[in-house]
């Protein structure tokens, strides 16, 4: 029963992958550029609050003109990817991208002053944000059908019941976010040409 329920998971991932292959095929999009410019993002968010924060500690305005300059540049990136949002799409991304960045700057703080666990934790908590991303911009997620589905579902064609909590999503994909980040290992690979 184990093995048919790991058989039915690595389906659903294998279908979801294969239906971002076929867009990429028919150049509906490329992954691997938008991968790109999603960490280009992160940085223009990053760059943004060093400006905010520099300009405040300075007591210099300057800094906020400099921070406007760069937000208008990482809203006309962000508009690359996220295409048509809903509600709010577009602060979502903006958040989960520099939840993202953060989470991933924290991580490798504690991976450098030997807080291993710690450090694992935080990164896989930044790429989960990540994936959530990429769900929501590729269309993965679908709104219409959250309150439809199981929490641990990435549609209502996915009937897999999500993992114990405590079980790591680095193991069989463990549940919805889970699900994703394996969806975004395999799909946006920039490596790939």
């Amino acid at each position: 029963m184990l093995k048919a329920t790991n058989d039915d998971k690595l389906k659903k991932i294998n279908d979801l992958i294969q239906k971002v292959d076929e867009m990429k095929k028919a150049d509906k999009m490329d992954l691997s550029s938008d991968q790109d410019l999603s960490i280009a993002i992160m940085n223009l968010v990053s760059i943004e609050e060093h400006f905010f924060f520099t300009g405040a500690k300075t007591g210099k305005p300057e800094y906020y003109d400099m921070l406007q300059e760069v937000r208008a540049m990482r809203g006309d990136l962000l508009r690359k990817i996220v295409k048509n949002p809903e509600g709010e799409q577009w602060c979502i991304s903006k958040h989960l991208l520099a939840a993202s960045m953060r989470l991933m700057e924290v991580g490798t703080k504690q991976h450098k002053a030997g807080n291993q666990k710690e450090a694992l934790e935080l990164f896989e908590k930044s790429f989960d944000c990540y994936s959530l991303f990429w769900g929501i911009n590729m269309d993965l997620i679908k709104t219409d059908d959250i309150k439809k589905i199981d929490e641990g579902a990435i549609n209502v064609h996915d009937t897999e019941k999500k993992l114990a909590r405590n079980t790591s999503r680095r193991d069989a994909g463990g549940g919805f976010l889970g699900k994703l980040g394996e969806l975004v290992k395999k799909a946006v690979d920039c490596c790939l040409e």
